[in-house]
This record gives structure tokens, C-alpha cells and sequence, in this order.
């Protein structure tokens, strides 16, 4: 069952991300698409005319209709067009489905891009709407909607009060080491000062700096906790044929996973019992490889406890031992247990729904060998994971180089 590796990342495309306060100005996110695309296919070394696949997220320029809006701006003959809305875990979504339609021979070359610059054109005529995300985060007031009705009443609404809830839950269950999750920040800061275009490049951090930091939402401190950035980012994937001719080393998604079991943390049976856990052995079945095969971790990392979690579940180390797995491993790019070798989101920066790519865009680059100076020594495999909602939806990739 699965996948047989026969689909390859070919090539990538991911912007620096800026400071949300500093962003430039940014054409319309359709033509951020059309940028996006181009770039990629650049750094394949490919044509355009190869693309008859597109996965997509959502477009600022059309609420309905999305895939096909995109395909008429490319001038894409789509044969496979998906739009995939699982928040930060739509990236690893988009990937294993394009791979999925071109081993169904469905495509050929299916483009996946997720634009991120929010600074776009406006019009006194025709303002951008007041939408709920702007106010309630990942929640919906809509009329009907039964986190109207129960959760935002109450106040357990958007991001942080619920990770800090999961986080408060976690230390009552096994103990909490506010150290070993500063470590954590840490280690990915070491990545990020390694890494060109990273928000905190030129940034150390020390463990005191990190419990120095305010307390966001008891226990995480606000160096735990991603800073939103504006960016984007995008990958092309390939059948075998167009990837062995491709300009780069061919990166296969070898096995995929994913579980989507509810929205919020309001319903879920145990809070610590996070999605990855299923998606991570749905992956691994699919492959040859095991946990230990690994060459590097690509973590989803909105939140420290997040990354903690997701260690713990996907199987790389036992569970509730996870604070002790930090501490003894080191995470950074030239360590034993290689994590998030370009920073992770909490040292390159989330810029939006491509904060999910940028861990996709990571394990590309070691297993291609090009991450520089943050490159870790023979990289031919990776995990990948995507987070979305409140550790409700969850997505986990393995790749592998030829």
C-alpha cells in the first residue's frame, strides 16, 4: 500500500522571509504564484510547458474556484488541480498528492506553491474584507459554527492559550524542564545563524536568554513561540523520467502519512495523543526505512511543545522522555540528531502557510546538498512533518535522495 517512490522534488524556490513590520510592498498573490512557480522551475531547470499539475492553498484573489483561477494565469493544461486547506500541514499535504497523481499517472510536473507576502494591492473601492482569521485565529465565529457557539464565548480561541494548555497539560502528565525546551530554541537558533536569509541569521541565543523572554501563555515563553513573518515559498515534483533530467539531485517521497481527526483541541480524546503519531507510522510503512534511518528531522515548529510532541509521537524517542531526548542530543546541523537544520520556523522565520514548506524546503536542501554552511555530512534521508490548527491536523513525508 502507498507510494513507490517513484515522484521526485526537483526543484524549490523559498523567499527570505521579512520582518512583518518592514515587508516590501508585494504584487498580488496570484502573481506571487506565477513568481513562485518560476523560480522553482528555474532551479529544476525546467520548462513551463512540462507543468500539467497544480496543488494550491488558498488565493487572495478568488475565494471559489481557486485551482482552475490559477491554471487560466499560468496558462497550465491541468490535468490534476487540488486545493488543500490544512493549514501549516498543507505543505507536506501538497507534496504527497502531487506525488500521489503522478505515480497514477495522472501529470507529469505539478507545481505547489504557497505565496506569503501580505503587503498586496488595495483599493478604497474594494477593501479587503475583515475575515475571522484576523481576529480569532485558527477559530470561526460564523453563524453556526460550534466554536461560536462554545469556544470563543469562553475565551479558548486562537493559538497560544491552547498551546500553552497542551504545554500545562504535558508538565502535570511527565514534568516540565523549561531549560530542555530553551535548548530546543536554541540548537535551531544555531542553524539559523548558519543560514542565509534566516530572520535571526546574525542572532546567538543562549538558554538565559530564552527564560529571559516573557512568559506568552504559561509555560511559553515568547522566544518559544514562532514570529510571524511575510515570504513564500515553492516546489515543483516530477515523474521519474523529467526528475533524472532534471538539474538537480532527485529527492523521491518514499512514504507519506496523514490524520486529521478534529479541529480543535476542545474534542480531541487526549491532548497529548497528537495526530503525527498515526501519520508518522502510516509513512514509514509505506518505505524500507526506519525512524533510525534518518539523516536529519524536519519538525513542525509553531511551538516549542510542538516539536516536543511531535519527537514523541512520530516514535524518535519514547514517550515523556522527549525533554531528556533534547538534552542529550545535539540538534544543530552538526549534532547527533539533526533537527530543523535551516532554524525551523523558530529561527528562520514563519511566514505564513509557507512556514509548512519551509520544512519541506529544508530537508531538500541537505539531501540535495545544498544548504551551505549548514549542510550536514552525507544526508540521503529525512523526515518531514506538517502541523495545522492546534496539533488537529497532522501530515509526516519521507524523502530520500537517489
Amino acid at each position: 500500500m502507498g507510494l513507490r517512490g517513484e515522484a521526485a522534488i526537483v526543484g524549490y524556490v523559498e523567499l527570505p522571509p521579512e520582518r512583518m513590520n518592514k515587508g516590501t510592498p508585494a504584487p498580488f498573490t496570484l502573481e506571487q504564484w506565477a513568481e513562485l512557480s518560476a523560480d522553482a522551475l528555474a532551479d529544476a531547470g525546467l520548462s513551463g510547458e512540462l507543468v500539467n499539475g497544480i496543488v494550491t492553498s488558498h488565493l487572495g484573489e478568488s475565494e471559489i474556484f481557486v485551482p482552475s483561477t490559477i491554471a487560466e494565469y499560468l496558462g497550465v493544461p491541468a490535468r490534476f488541480a487540488e486545493i488543500v486547506d490544512l493549514g501549516g500541514a498543507s505543505a507536506a499535504a501538497m507534496v504527497w498528492r502531487a506525488a500521489a497523481a503522478i505515480e497514477l499517472g495522472i501529470c507529469d510536473v505539478v507545481l505547489c506553491a504557497l505565496p506569503a507576502r501580505y503587503i498586496t494591492p488595495m483599493s478604497e473601492r474594494k477593501p479587503k474584507p475583515l475575515v475571522d482569521a484576523m481576529f480569532f485565529g485558527s477559530s470561526s465565529n460564523q453563524y453556526g459554527s460550534p466554536q461560536a457557539e462554545f469556544e470563543i464565548p469562553y475565551g479558548n480561541l486562537g493559538q497560544n492559550g491552547p498551546y500553552g494548555q497542551v504545554a500545562t497539560r504535558y508538565g502535570a502528565v511527565y514534568g516540565y524542564d523549561e531549560r530542555a525546551m530553551a535548548k530546543l530554541v536554541v540548537d535551531q537558533r544555531v542553524n539559523a545563524n548558519h543560514t542565509d536569509g534566516a530572520i535571526w541569521r546574525d542572532t546567538p541565543l543562549t538558554v538565559e536568554d530564552v527564560l529571559a523572554s516573557p512568559i506568552i501563555a504559561d509555560p511559553l515563553h515568547m522566544l518559544e513561540i514562532v514570529m510571524p513573518c511575510v515570504g513564500g515559498a515553492a516546489v515543483v515534483i516530477a515523474n521519474a523520467e523529467v526528475a533524472r533530467r532534471a538539474r538537480n539531485r532527485p529527492v523521491w517521497v518514499k512514504g507519506f502519512g496523514e490524520h486529521v481527526p478534529f479541529k480543535t483541541p476542545t474534542y480531541a480524546a487526549d491532548l497529548l495523543a497528537t495526530p503525527i503519531a498515526e501519520a508518522a507510522d502510516t509513512a514509514f510503512a509505506m518505505t524500507d526505512l526506519t525512524r533510525a534511518d534518518m539523516d536529519m528531522v524536519s519538525i513542525y515548529d509553531c511551538y516549542t511543545i510542538t516539536v516536543l510532541l511531535s519527537l514523541e509521537d512520530a516514535g524518535f524517542c519514547e514517550k515523556g522522555k522527549g525533554m531528556q531526548f533534547i538534552t542529550d542530543h545535539d540538534l544543530t546541523f552538526r549534532g547527533d540528531f539533526p533537527l530543523n537544520t535551516a532554524g525551523g520556523q523558530l529561527g528562520f522565520g514563519q511566514a505564513g502557510l509557507a512556514g509548512g514548506m519551509h520544512h519541506v524546503c529544508d530537508a531538500t536542501r541537505q539531501i540535495m546538498g545544498r544548504a551551505g554552511a549548514a549542510q550536514v555530512a552525507d544526508c540521503n534521508r529525512a523526515f518531514v512533518s506538517g502541523n495545522g490548527g492546534i496539533l488537529s491536523e497532522q501530515t509526516a513525508l519521507i524523502l530520500e535522495g537517489e
